[in-house]
């Protein structure tokens, strides 16, 4: 696959990628000639995780092989609040 047959985005919290797939094969010997073409598309959506931000997400397609950074928020820890019983 190219990187144009790829497309990354992210909406409401869900991550998606979808693409294209095409290709021909051809193979000429002495006594037949063989071409075989693929084609297809596909998608997968994956949920982001609350910590996730979604404004900063980056993608990276090298050598066939799509990486997707997804960087994190800064989240304040939560306190632990002692409520006296009466």
């Amino acid at each position: 696959m190219k990187k144009d047959d790829v497309k990354v985005t992210v909406e409401d919290g869900i991550l998606s990628v979808s693409g294209e797939r095409k290709g021909e094969k051809e193979d000429h010997k002495k006594k037949f000639h063989r071409i075989e073409r693929s084609f297809g598309t596909f998608r997968r959506s994956f949920t982001l995780p609350e910590d996730a931000d979604s404004t900063k997400v980056t993608a990276e397609f090298r050598d066939g092989v799509l990486k997707v950074h997804l960087p994190t928020t800064v989240r304040a820890k939560s306190k632990t609040i002692d409520v006296k019983v009466q």
